[in-house]
């Protein structure tokens, strides 16, 4: 199963926007990337933007930094379970340049079949990369219960297994009764 860990927001950012503003983005499998900042001419020059253009131009910038950085501490904790490289969600700014608003990393969230002690170190770095980032949004949050719920499940079956390890007689051993 894909998940995608996200920072998504829906909408374009405005002057008012802040962090309880996000909106997040579910599961996405597919990893489309477009140019961080494409090369079409700037509409305006910082000289020429109004004052409250400017105003969100610098949120832009800020968003955008702020995204970079938490879809890059997902990849960081995922390692090998990140099904590929950090995905975006761009708006153009008055001055024509793309900034990224949102984004996600897909990574993979299935169990490893039949080894239920693979599968709780798999769950423990999924949870890791899910909360990897200082502010984690509601789906990050919502991938690391997934996985805490993945690591209960394969200790239960660790625990299962062990229990009937003990039960089972070991053949190597004798006992031997003296009257």
């Amino acid at each position: 199963m894909l998940n995608s860990v996200s920072n998504h927001s829906s909408g374009n950012i405005n002057p008012y926007y802040s962090q309880q503003d996000k909106v997040v983005n579910s599961i996405n499998t597919h990893n489309t990337e477009e140019t961080e900042h494409e090369s079409s001419p700037a509409i305006k020059t910082q000289q020429h933007l109004s004052s409250e253009e400017q105003q969100q131009l610098q949120q832009l910038k800020s968003r955008d930094q702020e995204v970079k950085a938490h879809e890059q501490a997902h990849l960081s904790a995922a390692g090998g379970i990140a099904t590929g490289g950090a995905s975006f969600t761009y708006q153009k700014g008055a001055d024509g340049v793309n900034y990224a608003v949102g984004g996600e990393v897909s990574i993979d969230t299935s169990a490893v079949a039949g080894d239920p002690e693979a599968t709780l170190k798999k769950a423990e770095t999924i949870r890791r990369a899910a909360m990897a980032p200082a502010n984690p949004s509601s789906q990050d949050r919502a991938v690391a219960s997934q996985a805490s719920a993945m690591a209960n499940q394969a200790r239960a079956e660790l625990f299962q297994s062990h229990q009937d390890d003990s039960e089972k007689p070991d053949s190597a051993q004798t006992i031997n009764f003296s009257v």
